[in-house]
């Protein structure tokens, strides 16, 4: 039982090891390619051994799950070697670390509950919206503007209201970003970095299953197993209700409560983004009131 535990803890970092070598090209990492075609997109599992400095036997155990106590050496070859940047690299020791420890009991998913010192410090920042996510981006507490920007989420269920979600499966997502394309590219590589050190997490589980069903433009990013991809600082929104607007965001980490984030959007006063945010926060709360239908999964055909 516990070389079964171990082998499925080693999967992940298996797994992420195999899409950063597809991904990664032999020019990239100063290799030569001769005339011939290549049959392996990115580089070859030999390729990738030499340039770490280890055998490929061990490489292969890697890739395949069954070693899943690589030391902090290797982990820092492999980095190199595949060229991964800082936030690639601290992944990968994650993956590393949980893969060591690997245990096949699920852990519990984590409580929705938001406490009234949270809310309050969302109704002070009015009228710059705001809003309390967990880390699969469940919106689990708002002020007026938070909920009433992204346009159209207020008509979900409270539960069903997920960032993630609304991005891929909203019909009205796709028009409100100016920069849709970056958008979903930054939200699955924040899903990624999740879901790679707590993959049988229920609340992540359950959420990628149901993008994976519903949204060929998720399917695809999360086969590229990119865990970087940080969002804008700016951001310009085509709202319905009070037009083009662009505003600076910020996230905070919420102090004893991991992987939960607030998040803010400011506009400098005086400014016509700034008036926007004053006329959303006023028609916010009768946007809330909507009916709640189902979400409705439509997303980009491919």
């Amino acid at each position: 039982m516990a070389s079964e535990s171990a082998h499925s803890g080693g999967a992940e970092l298996g797994r992420y090891l195999r899409a950063r070598r597809t991904q990664t090209s032999p020019g990239h990492v100063g290799l030569t390619v001769g005339a011939g075609v290549r049959r392996t997109p990115g580089l070859r599992r030999e390729e990738v051994a030499t340039l770490a400095g280890i055998s490929i036997d061990y490489y292969v155990r890697l890739e395949r799950g069954k070693e899943t106590r690589p030391s902090p050496a290797v982990l820092d070859s492999l980095a190199r070697a595949l060229r991964m940047d800082d936030q690639e690299h601290q992944h990968l020791r994650e993956l590393a670390a949980r893969a060591a420890r690997y245990t096949a009991q699920p852990p519990p998913a984590p409580s929705r509950t938001v406490g009234p010192h949270l809310k309050l410090l969302l109704e002070s920042l009015r009228p710059n919206p705001a809003y309390v996510i967990s880390r699969s981006m469940d919106v689990l507490a708002w002020n007026p503007g938070g909920l009433a920007l992204y346009a159209g989420l207020a008509d979900w269920p409270v539960t069903q209201r997920n960032l993630a979600r609304y991005l891929f499966l909203h019909p009205a997502a796709h028009h409100l970003f100016t920069d849709w394309d970056r958008q979903i590219t930054a939200c699955v590589a924040r899903l990624r970095a999740v879901a790679g050190t707590a993959p049988d997490a229920p609340d992540l589980t359950n959420l990628v299953g149901e993008l994976l069903l519903k949204s060929p433009d998720f399917a695809g990013l999360w086969e590229r197993y990119e865990v970087t991809g940080r969002k804008p600082a700016h951001k310009t929104f085509r709202h319905p209700d009070v037009g083009t607007v662009t505003l600076t965001s910020q996230s905070l980490h919420v102090e004893g409560s991991p992987g939960r984030r607030i998040g803010v959007y400011t506009a400098e006063p005086g400014t016509p983004d700034h008036d926007a945010l004053l006329l959303l926060d006023m028609t916010a709360p009768r946007q809330a009131d909507r009916p709640a239908p189902g979400p409705r999964a439509t997303g980009r055909q491919p």
